[in-house]
């Protein structure tokens, strides 16, 4: 079949050169994306590294303590010596009263080791400038709040969806990868982004879905690579890897006559599509003749 683009080992320099620095770019901010997870949500049941239990503790809240509490023993362990965070958390377990706060010295631990970050300059988190803030602070930890969720939903999903665009466009004019993988590639990104993104409320909801949010996670995470590496690889090192390297034996695979399994899950998926289409066509059908007529009546009265 003949090709109705130019490949991406054909293109000009310059706009191989303009691909590949965007590709590096996004490369690094993914890397310090994952890194600056493991220091805050990966931080939150006090040891480093990701786990189920940093995204119970995250979203749905460790629930057997405060959230001044949990942070002292989690993301800002460091941030204060065991003496100083243990005379704070005494100080919420004893009710957190604002009279002790000062007999006890807590607020000038709080001035000295936290309000440097926590003032009122600072977006997003509390301004420990203000008992009022702090007091919050020392409630049952029930993990993101619904109004930061909301915050933090909208802004991934517009922010990744442009990234994962831009990468899907620049890895469409891959040729090694049959047009069957090339869709499922380029689709991927943007179904693990809804599963994520749901993950975190479901999650909010219930605990048990602490592992979708994981797997939501790894599965962009595989797409990005799959697209970054390919697209780079046919772009400078076309012929040492496609040709006289590895892929070579994948090309051949490619082009064998034996049936893939994307063209199987191609197959089934347009399928699945045609029988999609047929019930809403079905349900539309039916509403249009049977329901809002029904609908119209009862305004009407």
């Amino acid at each position: 079949m003949t090709t109705k683009y130019t490949p991406l080992k054909d293109h000009d320099t310059p706009i191989k050169v303009l691909f590949t620095g965007y590709l590096c770019t996004v490369g690094i901010g993914y890397l310090f994306a994952l890194i600056q997870i493991l220091f805050t949500h990966g931080m939150a049941d006090g040891k480093f590294g990701l786990s189920v239990d940093d995204i119970v503790y995250s979203y749905y809240g460790n629930r057997s303590g405060t959230v001044l509490e949990q942070k002292l023993n989690g993301s800002m362990k460091d941030k204060a010596p065991e003496q100083e965070r243990f005379k704070i958390m005494e100080w919420v377990r004893d009710g957190a009263d604002i009279d002790d706060y000062k007999d006890d010295g807590v607020d000038k631990i709080i001035e000295s080791r936290c309000v440097m970050c926590h003032n009122k300059d600072a977006s997003g988190i509390p301004d420990f400038t203000r008992f009022e803030s702090l007091k919050a602070l020392t409630t049952q930890d029930t993990g993101a709040t619904f109004s930061s969720l909301i915050r933090v939903s909208h802004i991934h999903l517009f922010g990744i969806s442009f990234i994962f665009m831009f990468i899907g466009l620049i890895f469409s004019f891959a040729e090694t990868p049959t047009m069957q993988y090339k869709c499922i590639a380029i689709g991927m990104p943007y179904m693990f982004l809804i599963a994520d993104i749901l993950s975190w409320w479901l999650t909010k909801i219930h605990p048990m879905f602490a592992w979708l949010v994981i797997l939501a996670g790894m599965g962009m995470a595989v797409s990005f690579s799959f697209m970054w590496v390919t697209s780079l690889l046919e772009m400078w090192f076309f012929k040492p890897v496609f040709i006289n390297g590895l892929g070579s034996r994948y090309l051949q695979w490619r082009d064998s006559s034996a049936t893939s399994i994307a063209d199987r899950v191609w197959f089934y998926s347009k399928v699945l599509a045609k029988q999609v289409k047929r019930a809403a066509a079905f349900v539309t059908e039916q509403w249009l003749t049977r329901g809002w007529p029904v609908v119209k009546d009862w305004l009407k009265k």
